[in-house]
């Protein structure tokens, strides 16, 4: 499909630039009820999931369907964490030692030691957390919870604050 991805009804009508001659008459309606875990989730990705539910919640557009799109960007998050953790203690730069070679044989020095190197090698977390990164900033707009797709959504004055049921299950 060409273009943009289509906003669905409701963020239209909570935005405020609802047009009557541009609806899908026949869109599915997702029951507003919080998304639930199918799979057990890593501690880490179980923590995420709990906030980013409350999050959802919040702004009054969680639906049980979502589940699945909340476990991916609760997994993504926990490996951001993973990552950074491992760019944390062993650098953006691994120091990798190299034997020398020179067609296939091992290339040894005056003295008879062998020749090596050591050869910066970028570390591959960092490209793992920008792939994650990438992945959850797309999800986290898919949701409304980025500073750009937030400023959008504007919720109705008379509707009551949605208590977080994840929380009470703790």
């Amino acid at each position: 499909m060409v273009g943009r991805k289509r906003k669905p009804t409701h963020l239209h009508i909570i935005q405020g630039t609802a047009q009557p001659c541009r609806m899908n008459k026949k869109e599915p309606t997702a029951p507003s009820e919080a998304p639930s875990s199918a799979i057990e989730l890593q501690p880490r990705a179980s923590f995420w999931y709990g906030v980013i539910v409350g999050r959802i919640q919040g702004l009054g557009i969680a639906s049980s369907v979502d589940s699945e799109n909340v476990m991916l960007l609760a997994i993504r998050l926990a490996e951001v964490e993973e990552c950074d953790k491992d760019i944390s203690l062993n650098g953006r730069v691994l120091y990798v030692r190299e034997v020398k070679t020179y067609r296939g044989a091992v290339v040894y020095d005056k003295e008879g030691k062998v020749i090596e190197t050591v050869k910066p090698v970028p570390n591959p977390a960092v490209s793992q957390r920008s792939e994650a990164l990438r992945h959850c900033q797309s999800l986290l707009a898919e949701f409304g919870l980025s500073a750009a797709t937030r400023a959008k959504v504007s919720r109705l004055q008379d509707e009551k604050p949605i208590i977080n049921s994840w929380e009470a299950l703790k």
